[in-house]
């Protein structure tokens, strides 16, 4: 029975796995993400809010306008099918799978046009809220960024992403570090399915997959482009994917992504480490429960927010696959063994202070021992440690664009 899991070697195994430049190595990142942001000038309020503040943000702009009566029938549905509380991308997943069926005469007391503007105005508002710049230039995105461009690798650096906004490609393209979206073309870009499966471009580019879909990318008839200009309210916005979903032409983009997903967990020896996730998307789940199944080389640390009973899902994952290690602040699941983490006393403790706090045991004043935290499920934490790994060495540093 393990008693302790050790935070300072699962740090460093993370940081060696971070430093190979020949090993497939992946980063996940979620909402969490630029939820560890703040704005200063704002009171210091986060960049972008959660899935839990989108809906509530978007619940309150339909409920004051002229969608509110079709909003209601919708969550009634909800609440008929004993399907409590959903998100918004619940709802969007739900109208959408109503509008595949809606003929002349409508389904579920919703016709086919009330279905497509409340689709639209959802999305929109998503638009609206998501669609933001990083503050200056040493956020964790660019640090990400940094990291990516300073090393020469045998491999590319594979990102993937749930979030629609368009902040790893701010970073990305302000520090000058090439990657290639799945997207071809200038002056009306198109998706190519083809260039992903390839895949010969430069190890030097990065791949960004965003498997929810952009906040950039359109529908234009039968073909999906995105805009790297601006974000146009006017068009049909491609996010959130809807696995039921409407034609094809619109989940090709989505199908593409995840199948880069599968594809990248069935490299040798694959590292991914996913940070901002809650893992509450069955789908992906279900991928990584495939993926490091079939791939026992393939390994896979999950860095979350704060303590481990926060997220369920991750903690059924971990319990029955080996090579996925949930790393939370408070406890750990590692070769599916759950344990806290470490204690020491003053006189016994590690160093690592990107990655790990000490702090006194709450219920014992009198106790001489530390209790670890584990601190990298904190975006602007891990960012440190990419900062970190590439050191002080300018020379390693991309060049920025004027900044």
């Amino acid at each position: 029975m393990i008693q302790f899991h050790d935070p300072i070697r699962q740090a460093n195994y993370i940081q060696q796995s971070l430093s190979q430049d020949k090993k497939p190595i992946g980063i996940f990142l979620s909402a969490g993400c630029p939820m560890a942001i703040k704005v200063e000038a704002h009171g210091n309020d986060i960049l972008i809010p959660g899935i839990e503040g989108l809906t509530k943000i978007v619940y309150d702009k339909l409920t004051s306008s002229e969608k509110k009566d079709d909003l209601e029938k919708v969550l009634e549905h909800f609440k008929t099918d004993g399907r409590n509380e959903p998100n918004i991308e619940d709802i969007l997943s739900h109208i959408r799978s109503l509008r595949k069926v809606a003929g002349k005469e409508g389904v579920r007391g919703l016709t086919a046009t009330e279905l497509d503007q409340l689709d639209n105005d959802i999305c929109n508002t998503i638009v609206d809220l998501v669609n933001k710049e990083l503050p200056g230039n040493d956020t964790p995105y660019h640090k990400v960024a940094t990291w990516i461009g300073a090393i020469q690798r045998a491999q590319p650096i594979e990102i993937f992403t749930t979030n629609y906004d368009l902040l790893m490609e701010q970073a990305l393209e302000e520090y000058r570090v090439p990657y290639f979206d799945g997207f071809v073309g200038s002056y009306r870009t198109f998706f190519d399915t083809y260039a992903i499966e390839e895949d010969v471009l430069p190890s030097r580019w990065a791949r960004l997959w965003k498997l929810h879909g952009s906040i950039n990318w359109y529908q234009n008839g039968g073909v999906v482009s995105r805009s790297r200009v601006k974000v146009d309210t006017e068009q049909c916005h491609v996010i959130h994917p809807s696995h039921l979903k409407y034609d094809e032409s619109r989940r090709m983009p989505y199908l593409a992504m995840i199948d880069r997903l599968r594809a990248f967990l069935k490299k040798p020896s694959s590292v991914l480490i996913t940070c901002g996730y809650s893992f509450r998307d069955v789908h992906i789940n279900a991928n990584f429960l495939e993926g490091l199944q079939g791939n026992s080389n393939a390994i896979l640390f999950a860095l979350v927010y704060g303590g481990l009973d926060q997220y369920p899902n991750a903690i059924k994952l971990a319990n029955n696959i080996a090579n996925f290690n949930l790393l939370a602040e408070d406890e750990a699941i590692i070769g599916t063994k759950r344990a806290s983490w470490i204690e020491k006393d003053n006189s016994h403790l590690s160093s690592q202070q990107i990655a790990v706090d000490w702090v006194d045991k709450p219920e014992s004043v009198d106790d001489p021992n530390k209790q670890a935290r584990f601190k990298l499920g904190d975006f602007v934490r891990f960012g440190d440690l990419l900062e970190d790994l590439i050191g002080d060495d300018k020379s390693l540093e991309v060049e920025t664009n004027g900044k």
